[in-house]
Protein backbone atom coordinates (compact mmCIF):
# COMPACT_ATOMS: atom_id res chain seq x y z
CA UNK A 1 0.00 0.00 0.00
CA UNK A 2 1.40 3.25 -1.04
CA UNK A 3 2.42 6.46 1.34
CA UNK A 4 -0.12 8.16 -0.88
CA UNK A 5 -2.86 6.09 -0.33
CA UNK A 6 -2.25 5.89 3.12
CA UNK A 7 -2.07 9.29 3.80
CA UNK A 8 -5.48 9.64 1.45
CA UNK A 9 -6.91 7.28 4.17
CA UNK A 10 -5.44 9.18 7.18
CA UNK A 11 -7.37 12.16 5.85
CA UNK A 12 -10.79 10.54 5.44
CA UNK A 13 -11.63 11.54 1.95
CA UNK A 14 -14.83 10.72 0.40
CA UNK A 15 -14.01 10.82 -2.68
CA UNK A 16 -16.69 9.73 -4.24
CA UNK A 17 -18.93 12.64 -2.70
CA UNK A 18 -16.36 14.85 -4.93
CA UNK A 19 -16.38 15.36 -7.81
CA UNK A 20 -13.17 17.39 -8.81
CA UNK A 21 -10.38 16.00 -10.44
CA UNK A 22 -8.21 17.09 -7.48
CA UNK A 23 -9.93 14.37 -5.51
CA UNK A 24 -7.93 11.81 -7.65
CA UNK A 25 -5.06 13.18 -5.61
CA UNK A 26 -5.67 12.09 -2.31
CA UNK A 27 -6.70 15.65 -0.58
CA UNK A 28 -8.41 16.34 2.90
CA UNK A 29 -12.15 17.15 1.79
CA UNK A 30 -11.36 21.43 3.44
CA UNK A 31 -8.43 21.31 0.97
CA UNK A 32 -10.87 20.41 -2.28
CA UNK A 33 -13.22 22.45 -0.94
CA UNK A 34 -11.24 25.68 -0.84
CA UNK A 35 -9.85 24.70 -4.24
CA UNK A 36 -13.48 24.34 -5.79
CA UNK A 37 -13.88 27.86 -4.55
CA UNK A 38 -11.06 28.98 -6.17
CA UNK A 39 -12.43 28.00 -9.23
CA UNK A 40 -9.68 25.75 -10.20
CA UNK A 41 -11.36 23.21 -12.07
CA UNK A 42 -7.83 20.61 -12.97
CA UNK A 43 -4.49 20.69 -12.14
CA UNK A 44 -1.61 22.02 -14.33
CA UNK A 45 0.81 19.77 -15.97
CA UNK A 46 3.52 20.55 -13.34
CA UNK A 47 0.47 20.65 -10.20
CA UNK A 48 0.04 16.65 -11.77
CA UNK A 49 2.79 16.27 -11.45
CA UNK A 50 4.76 17.42 -8.37
CA UNK A 51 1.32 16.91 -5.58
CA UNK A 52 1.85 13.28 -6.00
CA UNK A 53 5.35 13.33 -5.31
CA UNK A 54 5.14 15.84 -2.20
CA UNK A 55 2.66 14.08 -0.64
CA UNK A 56 4.79 10.85 -0.85
CA UNK A 57 7.39 12.81 1.22
CA UNK A 58 10.42 13.60 -1.88
CA UNK A 59 12.47 15.70 -1.94
CA UNK A 60 11.57 17.53 -5.74
CA UNK A 61 13.16 19.84 -7.68
CA UNK A 62 10.53 21.62 -10.05
CA UNK A 63 11.00 23.29 -13.20
CA UNK A 64 8.20 25.27 -15.26
CA UNK A 65 7.27 28.19 -17.26
CA UNK A 66 6.17 31.47 -15.12
CA UNK A 67 2.16 31.09 -15.25
CA UNK A 68 2.00 27.25 -14.73
CA UNK A 69 1.00 26.67 -11.30
CA UNK A 70 4.24 26.34 -9.31
CA UNK A 71 2.69 28.03 -6.38
CA UNK A 72 -0.25 25.59 -5.61
CA UNK A 73 1.79 22.85 -7.15
CA UNK A 74 3.72 23.02 -3.56
CA UNK A 75 1.32 24.37 -1.49
CA UNK A 76 -1.86 22.09 -1.66
CA UNK A 77 0.36 19.27 -0.78
CA UNK A 78 1.64 20.66 2.00
CA UNK A 79 -1.15 22.39 3.13
CA UNK A 80 -2.60 18.33 3.16
CA UNK A 81 0.24 16.54 4.95
CA UNK A 82 -0.10 19.64 7.87
CA UNK A 83 -4.21 18.95 8.09
CA UNK A 84 -2.82 15.42 8.86
CA UNK A 85 0.17 16.57 11.04
CA UNK A 86 -0.47 18.82 13.13
CA UNK A 87 2.40 18.80 15.22
CA UNK A 88 4.49 19.89 11.34
CA UNK A 89 5.18 23.09 10.36
CA UNK A 90 6.76 24.63 7.03
CA UNK A 91 8.75 27.57 6.23
CA UNK A 92 8.38 28.90 1.88
CA UNK A 93 11.46 31.53 1.10
CA UNK A 94 11.04 33.82 -1.94
CA UNK A 95 12.90 36.69 -2.97
CA UNK A 96 10.64 39.79 -3.45
CA UNK A 97 8.50 41.16 -0.79
CA UNK A 98 5.56 41.23 -3.62
CA UNK A 99 6.09 37.63 -4.22
CA UNK A 100 6.00 36.30 -0.47
CA UNK A 101 2.60 38.55 0.15
CA UNK A 102 0.54 36.87 -3.25
CA UNK A 103 2.07 33.58 -2.14
CA UNK A 104 0.17 34.19 1.20
CA UNK A 105 -2.84 35.07 -0.54
CA UNK A 106 -3.25 31.67 -1.65
CA UNK A 107 -2.39 30.63 1.01
CA UNK A 108 -5.28 32.05 2.89
CA UNK A 109 -7.69 30.43 -0.03
CA UNK A 110 -6.71 27.03 0.49
CA UNK A 111 -7.04 27.19 4.13
CA UNK A 112 -10.76 28.96 4.10
CA UNK A 113 -11.77 25.56 5.43
CA UNK A 114 -9.12 24.85 7.75
CA UNK A 115 -9.49 27.14 10.60
CA UNK A 116 -6.55 25.26 12.19
CA UNK A 117 -3.70 26.10 9.84
CA UNK A 118 -2.20 29.82 10.76
CA UNK A 119 0.35 31.28 8.61
CA UNK A 120 2.08 34.45 8.96
CA UNK A 121 4.28 36.37 6.07
CA UNK A 122 7.63 38.42 6.98
CA UNK A 123 9.45 40.87 4.96
CA UNK A 124 11.45 43.74 5.01
CA UNK A 125 9.88 47.19 4.91
CA UNK A 126 6.74 45.87 7.67
CA UNK A 127 7.33 46.30 11.55
CA UNK A 128 9.40 43.93 13.18
CA UNK A 129 7.85 43.94 16.42
CA UNK A 130 4.44 43.25 14.65
CA UNK A 131 6.30 40.14 13.02
CA UNK A 132 8.06 38.99 16.11
CA UNK A 133 4.61 38.32 17.90
CA UNK A 134 3.51 36.81 14.79
CA UNK A 135 6.22 34.23 15.22
CA UNK A 136 5.69 33.80 19.26
CA UNK A 137 2.20 32.49 18.02
CA UNK A 138 4.16 29.44 16.14
CA UNK A 139 2.33 29.87 12.90
CA UNK A 140 1.96 26.86 11.05
CA UNK A 141 3.47 28.29 8.23
CA UNK A 142 5.87 31.07 7.58
CA UNK A 143 6.08 32.78 4.41
CA UNK A 144 9.60 34.94 4.67
CA UNK A 145 12.16 36.91 2.11
CA UNK A 146 15.50 35.81 3.42
CA UNK A 147 16.75 39.21 4.72
CA UNK A 148 14.01 39.59 7.25
CA UNK A 149 14.53 35.78 8.30
CA UNK A 150 17.98 36.16 8.84
CA UNK A 151 16.93 39.52 10.51
CA UNK A 152 14.47 37.50 13.10
CA UNK A 153 17.26 34.68 13.51
CA UNK A 154 19.89 36.67 15.06
CA UNK A 155 17.49 38.68 17.12
CA UNK A 156 16.19 34.71 18.37
CA UNK A 157 12.64 35.78 17.62
CA UNK A 158 11.96 32.73 15.13
CA UNK A 159 12.87 28.76 16.29
CA UNK A 160 13.11 27.07 12.78
CA UNK A 161 13.94 23.91 14.34
CA UNK A 162 10.44 22.37 14.24
CA UNK A 163 10.41 22.94 10.38
CA UNK A 164 9.04 19.73 8.75
CA UNK A 165 8.51 21.56 4.93
CA UNK A 166 11.25 23.81 3.44
CA UNK A 167 10.15 25.31 0.17
CA UNK A 168 12.31 27.68 -1.91
CA UNK A 169 10.38 29.43 -4.36
CA UNK A 170 11.96 31.20 -7.59
CA UNK A 171 15.19 29.94 -6.40
CA UNK A 172 17.02 31.07 -9.66
CA UNK A 173 15.94 34.67 -8.42
CA UNK A 174 17.11 34.76 -5.15
CA UNK A 175 20.51 34.06 -6.45
CA UNK A 176 20.39 36.51 -8.73
CA UNK A 177 19.02 38.98 -6.04
CA UNK A 178 22.56 38.12 -4.00
CA UNK A 179 20.59 36.24 -1.36
CA UNK A 180 22.67 32.83 -0.85
CA UNK A 181 24.35 33.81 2.21
CA UNK A 182 21.25 34.59 3.80
CA UNK A 183 19.33 31.16 2.13
CA UNK A 184 22.73 29.25 3.75
CA UNK A 185 22.27 30.26 6.96
CA UNK A 186 18.47 29.97 7.25
CA UNK A 187 18.93 26.29 6.16
CA UNK A 188 21.73 25.63 8.88
CA UNK A 189 19.11 26.48 10.82
CA UNK A 190 16.24 23.77 10.10
CA UNK A 191 16.19 20.41 11.30
CA UNK A 192 18.10 18.17 8.61
CA UNK A 193 15.21 15.87 9.10
CA UNK A 194 12.41 17.91 6.81
CA UNK A 195 11.53 17.47 3.53
CA UNK A 196 12.79 20.09 1.21
CA UNK A 197 10.81 21.54 -2.47
CA UNK A 198 12.87 23.99 -4.71
CA UNK A 199 10.64 25.68 -7.37
CA UNK A 200 12.31 27.73 -10.19
CA UNK A 201 11.90 28.99 -13.78
CA UNK A 202 15.20 28.51 -14.87
CA UNK A 203 18.40 26.05 -13.39
CA UNK A 204 21.42 27.36 -13.60
CA UNK A 205 24.53 26.44 -12.17
CA UNK A 206 24.20 28.19 -8.78
CA UNK A 207 21.02 26.80 -7.87
CA UNK A 208 22.42 23.05 -9.21
CA UNK A 209 24.94 23.11 -6.24
CA UNK A 210 22.14 24.59 -4.34
CA UNK A 211 19.81 21.56 -4.50
CA UNK A 212 23.11 19.27 -4.22
CA UNK A 213 23.62 20.65 -0.47
CA UNK A 214 19.92 20.66 0.71
CA UNK A 215 17.75 18.10 -1.29
CA UNK A 216 17.90 14.31 -0.39
CA UNK A 217 17.84 12.41 -3.24
CA UNK A 218 15.24 14.48 -4.98
CA UNK A 219 13.06 13.79 -8.16
CA UNK A 220 13.52 16.10 -11.14
CA UNK A 221 10.56 17.77 -12.41
CA UNK A 222 10.01 19.55 -15.70
CA UNK A 223 7.43 20.59 -18.31
CA UNK A 224 9.07 22.22 -20.83
CA UNK A 225 12.24 21.13 -22.75
CA UNK A 226 13.87 24.50 -23.00
CA UNK A 227 13.31 27.89 -21.27
CA UNK A 228 11.12 29.95 -23.39
CA UNK A 229 8.07 31.43 -23.42
CA UNK A 230 4.72 30.24 -23.60
CA UNK A 231 3.36 29.98 -26.91
CA UNK A 232 0.35 31.70 -26.38
CA UNK A 233 2.52 34.73 -25.88
CA UNK A 234 2.92 36.38 -29.61
CA UNK A 235 6.35 38.37 -29.67
CA UNK A 236 6.84 41.32 -31.40
CA UNK A 237 10.35 43.17 -31.98
CA UNK A 238 9.69 47.43 -32.78
CA UNK A 239 12.01 49.72 -34.04
CA UNK A 240 12.29 53.12 -32.69
CA UNK A 241 14.42 55.49 -32.40
CA UNK A 242 15.58 56.21 -28.44
CA UNK A 243 13.97 59.54 -28.09
CA UNK A 244 10.40 58.43 -29.41
CA UNK A 245 10.21 55.60 -26.95
CA UNK A 246 7.60 57.52 -24.81
CA UNK A 247 5.70 58.50 -27.65
CA UNK A 248 6.08 54.69 -29.12
CA UNK A 249 5.07 53.59 -26.00
CA UNK A 250 1.85 55.66 -26.04
CA UNK A 251 0.93 54.59 -29.34
CA UNK A 252 1.15 50.58 -28.11
CA UNK A 253 -1.56 51.63 -24.43
CA UNK A 254 -3.96 53.76 -26.90
CA UNK A 255 -4.10 50.26 -29.56
CA UNK A 256 -4.24 48.09 -26.31
CA UNK A 257 -7.48 46.59 -24.82
CA UNK A 258 -6.81 45.03 -21.49
CA UNK A 259 -3.97 45.69 -18.87
CA UNK A 260 -0.72 46.64 -19.64
CA UNK A 261 2.93 46.38 -17.34
CA UNK A 262 5.68 48.66 -19.13
CA UNK A 263 9.26 47.31 -18.14
CA UNK A 264 11.86 49.91 -17.87
CA UNK A 265 15.83 49.69 -16.45
CA UNK A 266 16.22 52.59 -13.91
CA UNK A 267 13.63 53.94 -10.89
CA UNK A 268 14.21 57.20 -12.15
CA UNK A 269 12.97 55.92 -15.63
CA UNK A 270 10.21 54.13 -14.37
CA UNK A 271 8.85 57.73 -12.85
CA UNK A 272 9.14 60.03 -15.55
CA UNK A 273 7.47 57.00 -18.01
CA UNK A 274 4.76 57.11 -15.49
CA UNK A 275 4.56 60.84 -14.75
CA UNK A 276 4.61 61.22 -18.81
CA UNK A 277 1.39 58.51 -19.52
CA UNK A 278 -0.31 60.41 -16.48
CA UNK A 279 0.22 63.71 -18.26
CA UNK A 280 -1.48 62.06 -21.69
CA UNK A 281 -4.44 60.83 -19.14
CA UNK A 282 -3.72 57.10 -19.28
CA UNK A 283 -4.43 55.56 -15.58
CA UNK A 284 -0.82 54.70 -14.46
CA UNK A 285 1.22 53.67 -11.27
CA UNK A 286 4.69 52.70 -11.03
CA UNK A 287 6.93 50.14 -8.82
CA UNK A 288 10.53 49.69 -8.19
CA UNK A 289 12.91 49.59 -4.99
CA UNK A 290 12.67 52.96 -4.03
CA UNK A 291 8.76 52.99 -3.43
CA UNK A 292 8.07 51.40 0.49
CA UNK A 293 6.30 48.84 0.98
CA UNK A 294 3.09 50.49 1.51
CA UNK A 295 3.15 52.28 -1.70
CA UNK A 296 4.26 48.98 -3.56
CA UNK A 297 0.60 47.29 -2.08
CA UNK A 298 -1.25 49.69 -2.85
CA UNK A 299 -0.41 50.05 -6.57
CA UNK A 300 -0.54 46.59 -7.18
CA UNK A 301 -3.78 46.37 -5.66
CA UNK A 302 -4.77 49.21 -8.00
CA UNK A 303 -3.36 47.49 -10.75
CA UNK A 304 -5.31 44.56 -9.73
CA UNK A 305 -8.34 45.71 -9.28
CA UNK A 306 -8.84 47.75 -12.56
CA UNK A 307 -8.08 51.21 -11.00
CA UNK A 308 -5.09 51.76 -12.56
CA UNK A 309 -4.85 49.89 -16.55
CA UNK A 310 -1.00 50.22 -16.65
CA UNK A 311 1.79 49.47 -14.42
CA UNK A 312 5.51 50.69 -15.14
CA UNK A 313 8.02 48.81 -13.25
CA UNK A 314 11.48 47.82 -13.15
CA UNK A 315 12.69 43.57 -12.71
CA UNK A 316 11.30 43.77 -9.20
CA UNK A 317 8.22 43.21 -10.71
CA UNK A 318 8.73 40.46 -13.35
CA UNK A 319 8.94 37.63 -10.42
CA UNK A 320 5.73 37.26 -8.10
CA UNK A 321 3.07 39.64 -9.61
CA UNK A 322 0.21 37.48 -10.40
CA UNK A 323 -1.96 39.47 -12.59
CA UNK A 324 -4.56 37.54 -14.68
CA UNK A 325 -5.75 39.57 -17.25
CA UNK A 326 -2.45 41.20 -18.41
CA UNK A 327 -2.76 41.59 -22.23
CA UNK A 328 0.54 43.04 -23.20
CA UNK A 329 3.58 43.28 -21.75
CA UNK A 330 6.22 46.62 -22.64
CA UNK A 331 10.10 46.43 -22.66
CA UNK A 332 10.44 49.88 -22.69
CA UNK A 333 14.13 49.05 -22.17
CA UNK A 334 16.18 45.26 -23.62
CA UNK A 335 16.20 43.43 -20.25
CA UNK A 336 19.90 42.63 -19.74
CA UNK A 337 19.46 38.74 -19.88
CA UNK A 338 17.42 36.22 -21.92
CA UNK A 339 16.02 34.70 -18.26
CA UNK A 340 15.34 38.36 -17.45
CA UNK A 341 13.26 38.50 -20.80
CA UNK A 342 11.55 35.32 -20.33
CA UNK A 343 10.82 36.12 -16.82
CA UNK A 344 9.42 39.90 -17.97
CA UNK A 345 6.82 38.21 -20.94
CA UNK A 346 5.50 35.44 -18.45
CA UNK A 347 4.10 38.35 -16.62
CA UNK A 348 1.14 37.57 -19.94
CA UNK A 349 -0.20 34.67 -21.78
CA UNK A 350 -0.86 33.01 -18.01
CA UNK A 351 -2.81 29.80 -17.80
CA UNK A 352 -2.91 29.46 -21.16
CA UNK A 353 -4.66 32.76 -22.16
CA UNK A 354 -2.94 34.79 -25.01
CA UNK A 355 -0.73 37.63 -24.54
CA UNK A 356 1.64 40.18 -26.27
CA UNK A 357 5.13 41.02 -25.61
CA UNK A 358 6.56 43.95 -28.10
CA UNK A 359 10.11 45.06 -27.46
CA UNK A 360 11.18 48.57 -28.17
CA UNK A 361 14.48 48.02 -30.15
CA UNK A 362 16.85 51.29 -30.63
CA UNK A 363 19.50 51.19 -32.95
CA UNK A 364 22.32 50.65 -30.32
CA UNK A 365 19.97 47.81 -28.74
CA UNK A 366 19.99 45.81 -31.97
CA UNK A 367 23.14 43.14 -31.69
CA UNK A 368 21.38 42.92 -27.87
CA UNK A 369 17.74 41.98 -29.20
CA UNK A 370 19.18 39.66 -31.38
CA UNK A 371 20.88 37.48 -29.13
CA UNK A 372 17.78 37.31 -26.69
CA UNK A 373 15.67 36.57 -30.20
CA UNK A 374 18.09 33.86 -31.34
CA UNK A 375 17.78 32.09 -27.49
CA UNK A 376 14.08 32.05 -27.27
CA UNK A 377 13.49 30.83 -31.18
CA UNK A 378 12.38 34.06 -32.73
CA UNK A 379 15.63 33.86 -35.15
CA UNK A 380 17.74 31.06 -36.58
CA UNK A 381 21.40 30.61 -35.58
CA UNK A 382 22.50 32.72 -38.33
CA UNK A 383 19.61 35.48 -38.62
CA UNK A 384 19.32 39.28 -37.58
CA UNK A 385 17.36 42.21 -37.06
CA UNK A 386 18.45 45.30 -38.10
CA UNK A 387 16.59 48.30 -37.14
CA UNK A 388 13.55 49.34 -38.84
CA UNK A 389 13.00 45.74 -40.12
CA UNK A 390 11.40 44.44 -36.98
CA UNK A 391 7.86 43.41 -36.65
CA UNK A 392 6.57 46.95 -36.30
CA UNK A 393 7.13 50.40 -37.84
CA UNK A 394 9.36 52.77 -36.48
CA UNK A 395 7.70 55.59 -34.46
CA UNK A 396 8.76 58.25 -37.06
CA UNK A 397 6.63 56.51 -39.52
CA UNK A 398 3.41 57.32 -38.71
CA UNK A 399 0.96 56.67 -41.66
CA UNK A 400 0.22 60.39 -43.25
CA UNK A 401 2.19 61.88 -40.65
CA UNK A 402 -1.32 61.44 -38.46
CA UNK A 403 -0.56 62.39 -34.67
CA UNK A 404 -1.84 59.41 -32.04
CA UNK A 405 -5.02 60.29 -30.12
CA UNK A 406 -3.45 60.78 -27.08
CA UNK A 407 -7.25 59.51 -25.05
CA UNK A 408 -8.48 57.06 -27.66
CA UNK A 409 -7.43 53.88 -24.55
CA UNK A 410 -7.40 55.66 -21.44
CA UNK A 411 -9.83 54.88 -18.59
CA UNK A 412 -11.04 57.23 -16.29
CA UNK A 413 -11.09 59.51 -19.47
CA UNK A 414 -12.29 63.20 -19.36
CA UNK A 415 -13.35 64.72 -22.51
CA UNK A 416 -10.78 66.26 -24.98
CA UNK A 417 -12.48 70.01 -24.40
CA UNK A 418 -11.64 70.01 -20.58
CA UNK A 419 -7.93 68.75 -20.79
CA UNK A 420 -5.56 71.58 -20.96
CA UNK A 421 -3.91 71.31 -24.85
CA UNK A 422 -0.55 69.72 -24.41
CA UNK A 423 0.99 71.79 -27.24
CA UNK A 424 2.79 74.84 -26.45
CA UNK A 425 4.60 76.93 -28.30
CA UNK A 426 8.53 77.96 -27.71
CA UNK A 427 9.74 81.71 -27.67
CA UNK A 428 9.31 82.29 -31.08
CA UNK A 429 5.92 81.43 -31.79
CA UNK A 430 6.13 77.96 -33.08
CA UNK A 431 4.06 74.88 -32.44
CA UNK A 432 6.08 71.39 -31.47
CA UNK A 433 4.80 68.45 -32.51
CA UNK A 434 6.19 66.78 -29.06
CA UNK A 435 4.64 69.02 -26.90
CA UNK A 436 7.82 70.48 -24.94
CA UNK A 437 9.07 73.98 -25.48
CA UNK A 438 12.34 74.66 -26.76
CA UNK A 439 12.83 76.89 -23.16
CA UNK A 440 14.98 75.57 -20.68
CA UNK A 441 13.16 76.32 -18.31
CA UNK A 442 10.47 73.96 -18.37
CA UNK A 443 8.95 73.46 -14.91
CA UNK A 444 10.84 69.63 -15.00
CA UNK A 445 14.22 71.16 -16.13
CA UNK A 446 14.23 69.19 -19.18
CA UNK A 447 14.33 71.25 -22.89
CA UNK A 448 15.33 69.42 -26.26
CA UNK A 449 13.56 66.56 -25.90
CA UNK A 450 14.19 65.28 -28.81
CA UNK A 451 17.80 65.03 -28.07
CA UNK A 452 17.33 63.24 -24.59
CA UNK A 453 17.83 58.95 -25.07
CA UNK A 454 15.13 56.91 -24.07
CA UNK A 455 12.69 60.11 -24.66
CA UNK A 456 14.07 61.78 -22.01
CA UNK A 457 15.28 65.25 -22.14
CA UNK A 458 18.54 66.97 -21.80
CA UNK A 459 18.57 69.95 -19.54
CA UNK A 460 21.28 72.05 -21.35
CA UNK A 461 23.64 70.14 -23.32
CA UNK A 462 24.42 66.40 -24.63
CA UNK A 463 27.25 66.43 -22.57
CA UNK A 464 25.56 67.25 -19.59
CA UNK A 465 22.96 63.93 -18.82
CA UNK A 466 22.66 64.95 -14.89
CA UNK A 467 21.56 62.09 -12.73
CA UNK A 468 18.71 60.98 -15.48
CA UNK A 469 21.41 59.68 -17.91
CA UNK A 470 20.12 55.67 -18.79
CA UNK A 471 22.38 53.33 -17.53
CA UNK A 472 24.92 51.82 -19.85
CA UNK A 473 25.17 48.03 -20.30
Amino acid sequence: MSLLKNLGESLNVEQSDVVSPFAKLALPEPLVKAIAKMGFTAPTPIQEKAIPLVLSGNDTISLAETGSGKTAAYLIPVIAQLIAQPEKQALILAPTRELVTQIGDVVRDLTHFCSEIRFTVVIGGAPMMKQVNNLQRNPRIIIATPGRLVDHIRHRSVNLKKISHFILDEADRMFDMGFAPQVNNIVREISPRRQTLLFSATFPNEVRSLAARVLNEPIEIEVRKNTLPPKVITQKMISVAAANKNDRTLDLINAATGSILVFTRTKHRTDRLARYLEEYGVAVTRIHGNRSQGQRNKSIAGFKSGLYRVMVATDIAARGLDVSDISDVINYDIPMTVEDYVHRIGRTGRAGQEGQALTLVSPEDVKDWNYIARKVGLLGPDDSQSHGHGQSRPNNQRPNNQRPNRFSSSRSQRSNESRPSKRRHSENGSERRDGFAKSSERRDGFAKRSEGRGGFANSRSRKSRGSFQPASR
